[in-house]
């Protein structure tokens, strides 16, 4: 049998279209990739639909303000904190949270997260710092309370450490020398980070 030229080809699947919470997630990691990439300043309500391949009211109808997605996104995408590494001494211990730390700050969510910090003004960023606080700030100290704590059980280290101005310096140092001196934490950065400051403020009097 001969087919006209006039048949109909057969038709396109039509992409499913998304709803609900496929996309409401898809707005979200777009909103991550716009931080990422042209930062706080550069993110547009537009540029987040375009890159969810979406209608900007769909976005707009779920969030009325660009501060509204952001805490939305960043709440969604930062990282969980597992249990403190357990190695055997207080420096593996470190140097692994500190690893995890580091990958958390260079993940998708982690570059969303300091383009924040870095470039919103403080009335804006206001509105961020409780987040911050439980989602990043808090686990951290928590970890880090764990860690030391087990090294003075272990008599690694002095009894008195485990207070809140040594559970900031890691998580301060790493934060100036990222946005000061564009340090990327290397593992050797860390490993030095840790033997150059942290075990000599950590370690026991002599006797």
């Amino acid at each position: 049998m001969v087919t006209s030229r006039w048949t109909a080809a057969p038709a396109q699947a039509a992409s499913p279209r998304r709803r609900g919470a496929v996309l409401e997630r898809a707005i979200l990691d777009a909103a991550l990739d716009q931080l990422g990439t042209v930062g706080w300043n550069g993110l547009t309500m537009e540029g987040v639909a375009a890159g969810a391949q979406t209608g900007k009211a769909a976005v707009y109808r779920r969030w009325p303000s660009k501060e509204d997605l952001v805490a939305d996104a960043l709440r969604a995408g930062l990282p969980t904190f597992d249990d403190a590494p357990d190695l055997g001494s207080v420096r593996a211990d470190l140097v692994a949270l500190c690893r995890t730390a580091r990958d958390a700050m260079y993940s998708r969510p982690g570059f969303a997260l300091r383009s924040v910090i870095h470039e919103c003004d403080p009335s804006q960023a206001g509105r961020f710092q409780a987040l911050i606080l439980e989602g990043v700030v808090q686990p951290t100290v928590g970890l880090l309370h764990e860690v030391i704590s087990r090294g003075i059980e272990r008599g690694e280290v002095r009894a008195d450490a485990a207070n809140s101005y040594v559970f900031d310096v890691i998580p301060a140092i790493m934060m100036y020398r990222s946005k000061m001196c564009a340090c990327e934490w290397s593992d050797r950065d860390l490993d030095e980070m840790i033997d150059r400051l942290m075990l000599p403020l950590l370690r026991p009097d002599a006797p």
